[in-house]
């Protein structure tokens, strides 16, 4: 399974992609910016996003947006302003930092259903 992680602060990006590979994810693409993020997501086999709201530079919310104007992919934002998160997307799957390997595993069983076996 491939994760595209936009994330800007490279030890969380790497720590969230070692919790990613324990549950069976082997590819892995990351983005420290907005745009790197819409450019990165042109790949064709991206199963889950993971997205930081705030970003430097760049907004996780609106590359996500822009990204799922054009496919539609499963989002979980992870992130230290949960509260602003809910404001701008209500209906989002949130869960907060510091990422607890738990929270990220439920969150994502729900948001890929049987499709993620967890080793």
């Amino acid at each position: 399974m491939h994760a595209l992680i936009i994330e800007d602060d490279y030890l969380i990006a790497q720590a969230l992609g070692d919790m990613l590979e324990r549950f069976g994810f082997t590819k892995f693409s990351f983005a420290r910016s907005e745009d790197a993020a819409v450019m990165g997501a042109n790949q064709p086999d991206i199963d889950l996003i993971t997205a930081d709201v705030r970003l430097l530079p760049g907004d996780g919310v609106n590359a996500v947006e822009a990204i799922c104007t054009h496919r539609h992919l499963p989002v979980l934002f992870i992130t230290g302003y949960r509260e602003e998160l809910e404001e701008r997307k209500p209906n989002a799957t949130v869960i907060q930092k510091p990422i607890k390997e738990e929270e990220l595993r439920e969150a994502i069983c729900k948001l890929l259903g049987a499709r993620f076996k967890t080793a």
